[in-house]
């Protein structure tokens, strides 16, 4: 493999760049919606659920049922939803066969981490199931680094990890973009877990044009 010198690292993002997991978030918040009369289209979450902080997308989901829910009633069913996702995506882990390639091969020439809004405990399981926990010298979930994206910290708390002066970001959402450019580091943004693999191999080959 040949080795593109200038990233030292490569800093994934979870939800919907290592892991297709957006569309089983939205099936697990819906199934705590359901009792509230409230359904959350795939369009609307895509829209204005991606990249937040959980705590604030209670509050917006709160808000746009009419009569809107009191915030304490939905929060109350946060620990139900991360139950209910843990469970099925440790149960079948949706990282697809080429993100599994394109991570061991990576491995072999860089530092790599996971940076992720999302807890510890949703991220770790999957990765351990697909057997590919072990390349990541590091995470960064939740706010274990302070202020959650689109703030820089998560991606310099991780580059501090890997003593990376150089990584390559790979990101899906605005607000991770906004945080690894705020970070000062080079980013690439991918639509869909589909085409990781051949964009991150496409920024790392124009690293040496």
């Amino acid at each position: 493999m040949t080795h593109y010198a200038r990233y030292d690292a490569i800093l994934f993002d979870f939800d919907g760049v290592l892991a297709d997991t957006e569309p089983l978030h939205c099936l697990c918040w819906n199934e705590i919606l359901k009792p509230f009369g409230y359904h959350l289209t795939w369009e609307t979450f895509v829209r204005e659920c991606i990249g937040i902080s959980d705590q604030d997308l209670i509050r917006r989901l709160a808000s746009q049922r009419m009569p809107p829910i009191p915030f304490e009633e939905l929060w109350a069913e946060y620990p139900r939803k991360k139950e209910l996702f843990r469970a099925r995506v440790t149960a079948a882990p949706p990282i697809l066969p080429q993100t599994v390639a394109l991570v061991q091969e990576l491995s072999q020439n860089y530092k790599l981490a996971v940076v992720s809004s999302s807890a510890r405990i949703e991220i770790e399981p999957p990765l351990i199931a697909c057997g590919i926990s072990q390349y990541f010298v590091g995470l960064v979930c939740g706010k274990e680094a302070g202020n959650l994206k689109p703030a820089p910290d998560p991606y310099l708390r991780a580059a501090e990890l890997l003593d990376s002066e150089r990584p390559l970001v790979v990101e899906d959402s605005e607000a991770g973009v906004a945080s690894a450019v705020a970070a000062g580091f080079a980013v690439v943004r991918v639509r869909d877990v589909t085409e990781v693999s051949e964009m991150v191999w496409e920024a790392l080959e124009r690293n040496t044009q």
